[in-house]
């Protein structure tokens, strides 16, 4: 959702740097599994609470900057004028994957199943960094790739009146929602 709304409000070059964004997260996310995240979260299961609460307020942060949009008249300003700047796309897209619990507890539970140990093992971090770098491959593709169609796609789409109006009002009740489901995740 996040590439796709950058790529359309800012292009096939925002969806993509989007994209890379998300991948940046990945990687941390991967080195925080390869160096032992996991056993820090067994031994402080609070520190979770904490990862999904500054999610779902970054959650609600989001809404709110898509309602906001929504209130714009959406063809008083040209759809070029409003093109975030390329680094802070970057940034929103690293924060936003950075504070997602449900990607930390992807981590501990996919990569672990795929690891082996015993004589002739690569070391358990190096295995776990091979893995996510693998997933960040993937992703970036499948990403970029969706960057660059809702890119290319949104010329077309905002040719209609009203429509940015509604993409951003439905942003902002998808973040809301998401903020709200992480928040309640933890009961």
């Amino acid at each position: 959702m996040f590439i796709v709304a950058n790529a359309i409000g800012g292009g096939r070059r925002a969806g993509v740097v989007a994209a890379l964004g998300m991948s940046s997260g990945l990687a941390v996310h991967t080195a925080a599994a390869a160096f032992g995240l996991g056993q820090l979260f067994q031994a402080a299961p609070e520190a979770l609470t904490v990862v999904r609460v500054v999610g779902a307020a970054f959650l609600v942060y989001l809404a709110i900057a898509a309602l906001r949009s929504s209130r714009r008249d959406p063809m008083s300003v040209p759809l070029s004028a409003e093109r975030r700047p390329i680094r802070r796309i970057y940034v929103m897209a690293l924060l936003t994957n950075v504070a997602n619990p449900k990607v930390v507890l992807f981590y501990l539970a996919f990569l672990p199943q795929f690891v082996t140990t015993g004589a002739g093992s690569w070391p358990l971090g190096v295995q776990i960094a091979a893995l996510g770098a693998t997933l960040i491959a993937i992703g970036l593709i499948i990403d970029s790739s969706t960057g660059i169609l809702a890119g290319a796609l949104s010329e077309r789409i905002f040719s209609r009146a009203g429509v940015r109006r509604w993409l951003d009002r439905a942003a902002a009740a998808i973040f809301g929602g998401l903020a709200i489901r992480l928040a309640l995740d933890g009961r």
